[in-house]
């Protein structure tokens, strides 16, 4: 038995449900089936209204034994604990669905979680490497730009530095959207994948006029060369023909948009390993710019104004989310308090009391 169309009738409810009501995306979504087809698996595809604690328990010890595909390594605590919790929240809404509420234990539902210390593992914050400025820039630097392609791949990872914009949106970005002489792009939901469909302005990094020259150069060419008009794509999809050899080769770009984010994921990595650096992804320069804000930011102000730039709706959402000190940074801060720096405690103290001004606000909203 492969499925169960009962429960597959209920699940599609669900996914709705989520959808729907609870506005999460299609990722978000993928995941929770995910979640579900191994537990159904795992349980020889039952139906869900014959639910048990047992079952939970022994899916919990059938996952700790298993491993990915990719790595070949056992799950991690973070995947099992994720598994669980979107098996969790699934049978305690299918409680509250006609014709379940009768047949389920909703107490059963609690044997989904994993152990205390376990979920403190699994949901423990962990620091990962953040590329710098300056191996960002050796990579740009390090780029041919002779083809189309490449001015296009080189033009994009110095765009992704000077906006720190997702991926997802810099794929269905239209020329129309930058503007060179305010130095701005309007991400509007309306045309661009952005993050919860938000509109709202990010302005240039204050990163350097090598960075910008770039990125308006490569603008500049697709409409002057190309002939690209203000609806196309700013970064074009790869034109594909078949060669003397049967074979299909890149050889320019159309005026198509991306239809994901995968193959700029993919330019990424193929221009970090040319560099002979290791492989950070698109979001990872969004860390990269929340940390130099951190370090150029002199007030709270300043430092709201460049979250906003991220597309961050309060400030405590760049600091928590992106904003963690690296270890050599916290030894840098550390000694230079100890040598008793006034200039600048004071300006790290004002920073720090704006900061802890803004959060008893939010505290007593």
């Amino acid at each position: 038995m492969k499925h169960n169309a009962e429960n597959e009738r209920i699940k599609r409810q669900y996914f709705t449900f989520l959808k729907e009501a609870k506005r999460q995306n299609e990722t978000s979504i993928d995941a929770v089936a995910m979640a579900l087809y191994r537990f159904e698996d795992y349980n020889k595809y039952k139906s869900f209204k014959m639910f048990h604690f047992k079952q939970a328990v022994g899916f919990k010890n059938f996952l700790a034994k298993q491993k990915s595909k990719q790595s070949g390594k056992p799950y991690s605590k973070s995947t099992i604990n994720s598994t669980l919790r979107h098996l969790k929240v699934f049978f305690q809404w299918l409680y509250s669905q006609v014709g379940y509420k009768s047949k389920i234990n909703y107490t059963h539902t609690e044997y989904f979680n994993l152990s205390e210390k376990e979920t403190r593992v699994a949901t423990a914050k962990r620091s990962r490497p953040v590329p710098t400025i300056e191996q960002i820039k050796h990579v740009i630097n390090s780029l041919p730009f002779e083809t189309v392609l490449e001015k296009r791949n080189r033009a994009l990872i110095a765009f992704t530095l000077l906006t720190g914009m997702r991926d997802k949106a810099i794929a269905s970005l239209r020329i129309k959207h930058v503007n060179l002489e305010d130095n701005v792009v309007f991400q509007d939901a309306r045309d661009v994948d952005t993050k919860f469909s938000k509109t709202f302005n990010t302005y240039f990094f204050p990163i350097d006029d090598e960075i910008k020259n770039i990125v308006s150069g490569w603008i500049i060419f697709l409409k002057t060369v190309l002939l690209f008009g203000e609806d196309d794509p700013i970064f074009p999809k790869t034109q594909m023909v078949v060669g003397d050899d049967g074979k299909f080769k890149a050889t320019s770009v159309t005026q198509e948009h991306w239809s994901n984010a995968s193959p700029i994921r993919r330019i990424f990595k193929e221009s970090f390993e040319q560099a002979g650096l290791a492989y950070f992804n698109p979001h990872s320069f969004r860390n990269t710019l929340a940390k130099y804000g951190e370090k150029i930011c002199q007030s709270a102000e300043e430092f709201k104004a460049w979250s906003q730039n991220l597309g961050h709706e309060g400030v405590l959402t760049t600091f928590f989310s992106y904003g963690e000190v690296q270890q050599d940074r916290q030894a840098e801060i550390i000694k230079r308090l100890k040598l008793g720096s006034n200039a600048d405690n004071k300006k790290t103290a004002k920073l720090v009391k704006e900061l802890i001004d803004q959060m008893a606000r939010i505290d007593n909203c």
